[in-house]
């Protein structure tokens, strides 16, 4: 049996709920904003309705790092369980390898709330990730992507 953990990541969006659940589903915000730092992130598929699926591809931009699926690439896929319209992204993911210790469905979490004085308090958990991926790079990986996705919709681009 793998063990997991879970990651949980609040920010602050200086924008209205409605645009960061437009971003958190539009599969070209998708790809701008969530990957980590040192990545770049390719949407295969994204059909972003309950019960849809998506299949998504981060590749490092240096070769030093081992990737989870191929060399160099984390790909996972996975689909949505629950959305509810500027409150709440739900989804449940697999990575796509065959390490058994990267092996299990993960859940994240996306909770949207209105922030006081203004703009969206967003809160990100990511349940069932396996041992095998750090907690700190997990947390980081998602600090960075939340900053990705904020500067994104504050823009309005």
């Amino acid at each position: 049996m793998v063990a997991v953990t879970t990651t949980r990541v609040s920010r602050h969006v200086d924008a209205p709920r409605a645009a960061v659940y437009r971003a958190l589903l539009d599969p070209g915000a998708v790809a701008r904003w969530k990957v980590p730092e040192g990545m770049t992130c390719q949407v295969h598929e994204f059909d972003a309705r309950e019960g849809g699926t998506l299949r998504v591809s981060l590749t490092y931009d240096e070769p030093a790092p081992r990737g989870k699926t191929t060399a160099h690439t984390d790909t996972y896929r996975g689909r949505f369980v629950r959305l509810v319209p500027d409150e709440l992204v739900v989804e449940v993911d697999v990575f796509e390898t065959a390490d058994p210790a990267l092996r299990g469905e993960m859940t994240s979490t996306i909770s949207l709330d209105d922030a006081p004085g203004g703009g969206t308090e967003l809160t990100a958990v990511h349940d069932g990730v396996p041992d095998a991926v750090a907690p700190a790079d997990n947390e980081l990986g998602w600090r960075t992507a939340l900053d990705r996705l904020a500067a994104l919709v504050e823009r309005g681009t």
